[in-house]
């Protein structure tokens, strides 16, 4: 599978927005909590077996993950975002 790096990422956050939201609403429906790591397994498993790794550096797949369900929870990757802007930079 070759993806570009800016794909990637992008397709990392969409996934792990999808598996943050699906994890609280049922966490609110069964009023038990979670944790990111509950998360970054969500995500984790709805990844295809040939779904790229970071090949360099020390960071782990579950590491990036977990840190972008970090930012998306405490709102970090959205800050300096308009109404109704995406990720996808201006042209």
């Amino acid at each position: 599978m070759t993806v570009d790096a800016k794909s990637l990422a992008l397709d990392l956050i969409a996934r792990t927005e999808e598996a943050a939201e699906n994890v609280a609403c049922l966490a609110v429906d069964t009023n038990i909590t979670f944790s990111v790591e509950d998360i970054v397994d969500a995500v984790e498993r709805g990844l295809p077996a040939d779904y790229p790794a970071p090949s360099s550096g020390g960071a782990t797949r579950r590491d990036m993950i977990g840190q972008i369900a970090q930012d998306i929870l405490s709102g970090a990757l959205y800050e300096g975002m308009g109404e109704g802007e995406g990720l996808e930079p201006k042209g």
